[in-house]
């Protein structure tokens, strides 16, 4: 049987990194985790130009992944996105 969960809080900011960190915030992740995410979103956005997250996809990870993968190279890098 699942337990129901009460609903997450609405957010208050209207900037996308701002919203990350107040969801991350509401969930107790600490400070360093916090900073991970907002760098790697910043950098997926700048990636794609600066397009507002809302218009990016799966085909944009896609890219954005492929892109980590031939900087560094494939074989030497493991990317923990589990």
């Amino acid at each position: 049987m699942k337990t129901a969960t009460a609903p997450l809080p609405p957010l208050r900011s209207v900037k996308v990194l701002d919203q990350l960190r107040e969801r991350i915030r509401y969930l107790h992740y600490s400070l360093r985790t916090e900073q991970a995410y907002v760098n790697w979103v910043r950098a997926f956005i700048r990636f794609h130009g600066v397009r507002h997250p809302a218009t990016l996809g799966s085909s944009e990870v896609e890219a954005f992944l492929s892109a980590l993968l031939q900087i560094v190279g494939g074989d030497k890098l493991i990317i923990p996105f589990c």
